[in-house]
């Protein structure tokens, strides 16, 4: 095999392959968690979070191979085993636990957040460390994909009622019993 002339020293490639092993590692399981918690809600948002969820599986999975095959494009080899998800991955998993809707929701958000973090640290890393600036874009694209996750799932549990003229009510008020 001829070997690879990108512009990018051995060294900076698989420094890189590093990186994106964790970040696949980390998709991989976000979709179980995901997939699982859409299989699992119930409750008055069981429609709009199955559905939510579904859409971001998707997403997700989409992303899990883009991943790997970027680690590929490097000349490196994707993570492709359960325990070596695992061992590498940044997030928790929780077996045995079935949280509310609630709680489901605030812990994708806490899941996309800690990705969301990774991947700012990746992208600079990418860039200004292992100069691949290629991966460093994939990166950032990314990162916004589960900026928008996030955001869509805090603005679920983060809701606040508004007045008739579309001010936030600061203090909640329980109407008085009749």
């Amino acid at each position: 095999m001829n070997p690879i002339s990108i512009g990018l020293t051995e060294e900076q490639r698989q420094g890189v392959v590093k990186l994106l092993n964790t970040d696949l590692s980390d998709a991989y399981l976000l979709v179980i968690k995901t997939k699982k918690y859409h299989w699992d809600v119930i409750g008055p948002q069981f429609r709009t979070l199955h559905e939510l969820w579904d859409q971001h599986y998707e997403a997700i999975s989409m992303n899990i191979d883009a991943i790997a095959e970027r680690v590929r494009m490097l000349g490196g080899y994707p993570i492709g085993t359960a325990k070596g998800f695992e061992e590498n991955a940044t997030l928790n998993e929780h077996p045995g636990d079935l949280p509310s809707a609630d709680e489901m929701v605030r812990r994708l958000v806490a899941d996309h957040e800690q990705i969301i973090r990774n991947l700012r640290d990746h992208v600079d890393q990418a860039g200004e460390k292992f100069h691949d600036e290629g991966t460093a874009d994939f990166l950032t694209g990314l990162m916004e994909q589960h900026e928008e996750m996030a955001w869509m799932l805090r603005s679920f549990v983060e809701g606040t009622t508004l007045t008739p003229s579309g001010d936030r009510e600061t203090d909640l008020k329980v109407p008085a019993a009749v």
